[in-house]
């Protein structure tokens, strides 16, 4: 669902994309994976599984009264300890520029229409979870409220962006259904590196 095998032809780096020649996730290297991720606009890198980890820490608890104070213990990290306000920030950051609308249309790319449906409603159930947990540390529902010059700077990308992606899939929808123009993978890897300068996180 991510352009990971286009990403892999451009001459990004010295390494390959994966350590062996397989498909396989444990052997896909970092930055490839990363950067991939934020093509299709998950960004899954930055804040998968925050969410849960924070659910459990507060649903462990044993009555509405610690619940609470685990709030407070959050609150006071995120005022008090600069690497747990450097990670709330730069999560609150990412999940500007990520949008499930434009990752759906990447997951079409997956044929396994199980497949894409289990693997997407999971990704959307964290997705939910941690930008609860972030408005309950923040206590915001607005994405960068602290930060508003960067929060337009995104806005004012978006219009530019999201039909970058659109052409993207389209392109790599007839890249891998056998298309063999080499216009077409020159136009793939033009979006990749327009996307990339678009959204400033590379992964």
């Amino acid at each position: 669902s991510t352009p990971i095998s286009e990403i892999a032809e451009l001459n990004l780096g010295s390494r390959p994309a994966s350590r062996k020649s397989t498909q396989r996730i444990e052997d896909l290297r970092a930055i490839p994976w990363g950067f991939s991720w934020g093509q299709c606009r998950l960004l899954l890198s930055g804040w998968y599984g925050f969410g849960s980890a924070i659910d459990a820490y507060l649903n462990t608890s044993k009555d509405a009264s610690e619940k609470e104070q685990r709030i407070n213990v959050l609150r006071d990290m995120l005022s008090d300890w600069p690497l747990f306000k450097t990670l709330i920030s730069n999560m609150d950051m990412i999940l500007a520029k990520t949008d499930l609308t434009i990752a759906a249309c990447y997951s079409d790319l997956v044929e396994d229409e199980v497949l894409r449906k289990t693997v997407f409603e999971r990704i959307k159930k964290e997705h939910a979870l941690t930008s609860q947990a972030l408005n309950l540390i923040l206590q915001s529902t607005e994405r960068l409220a602290n930060n508003p010059a960067l929060a337009n700077s995104i806005r004012s990308r978006l219009p530019y962006l999201d039909p970058l992606n659109h052409l993207q899939v389209a392109l790599i929808k007839r890249h891998r259904n056998g298309e063999t123009d080499v216009l077409i993978k020159r136009a793939i890897h033009l979006t990749i590196n327009g996307i990339a300068a678009g959204l400033r996180n590379t992964g």
